[in-house]
């Protein structure tokens, strides 16, 4: 049964799957250098995907595919005022745990409440 786990921003401002692509890309670079300072390709480790979009999608989602053994697929995608953070039913372990890290760094950068897969709520708004 696929899971799935909410963003919801904390701004006034529109968000947009473009945001969201940008700030994956984001993480990458951090990694990558990350990766350089330890003299190791961490980035590999830390983002085992390709970003793919799908024409159909009409930009209302898209996928990172799994590249490496343990990691499959991760859909991310708009829902009326949220990001919907999905793991379909071919998801491992691996791709939960990554989804996780994902859903918190993206919840702090655009200030966003975070439901997680198992319901809990964890809060990034600012005061």
């Amino acid at each position: 049964m696929p899971q799935s786990a909410y963003l919801i921003p904390k701004t006034d401002s529109l968000i947009e799957l473009n945001q969201i692509k940008d700030l994956l890309h984001y993480y990458v670079e951090l990694t990558t250098r990350t990766g350089k300072q330890l003299s190791w390709s961490y980035e590999q480790s830390a983002f085992p995907y390709t970003l793919i979009d799908k024409p159909e999608a009409e930009n209302n989602w898209f996928y990172l595919k799994g590249i490496t053994d343990g990691y499959h697929m991760i859909i991310i995608g708009l829902v009326k005022d949220r990001i919907q953070v999905v793991l379909p039913d071919q998801s491992t372990h691996g791709d939960k745990a990554k989804a996780n890290e994902l859903c918190k760094f993206l919840a702090n950068k655009i200030t966003a409440d975070l439901i997680l897969f198992n319901g809990r709520t964890m809060y990034y708004s600012q005061k």
